[in-house]
């Protein structure tokens, strides 16, 4: 994934409030997410700490009700929303950049999935 073999990743699994909060203050969006990622490559000092990919954050909530909605376990898509919020920090977009790019990062995504699941990482032991 263009990873340095040496990376840092923060993952922080929240409720509703605080995934909202976040949210709010630093997407403008007023509402709860599943998961969102904060990137410590881009931007005035992206450059500091090269290890350090990001932030994944997770809102137990939200994966929950998904997770029901969609006849999965919570961990399995608790593990979903984490690939999600890593390919986000090592940039794939389906939000901003455009539809081409998001088919790109959803072929991304089932092709990690896949091989997740293959070494059994997607369920419980």
């Amino acid at each position: 994934m263009g990873c340095p073999d040496e990376t840092e990743l923060s993952i922080t699994i929240v409720g509703d409030r605080t995934i909202h909060r976040l949210n709010r203050e630093y997407l403008g969006k007023d509402r709860p997410t599943n998961v969102i990622s904060f990137s410590l490559q881009e931007g005035e000092f992206g450059n500091v700490a090269r290890h350090a990919l990001g932030d994944v954050v997770i809102s137990a909530d939200t994966a929950t009700q998904e997770a029901e909605a969609g006849g999965i376990s919570s961990y399995e898509r608790l593990i979903f929303l984490l690939l999600h919020g890593i390919l986000h920090l090592t940039g794939y977009d389906h939000e901003r950049s455009g539809e081409v790019e998001a088919v790109r990062m959803e072929h991304k995504e089932q092709e990690i999935w896949k091989l997740l699941q293959k070494e059994g990482l997607t369920a419980l032991p």
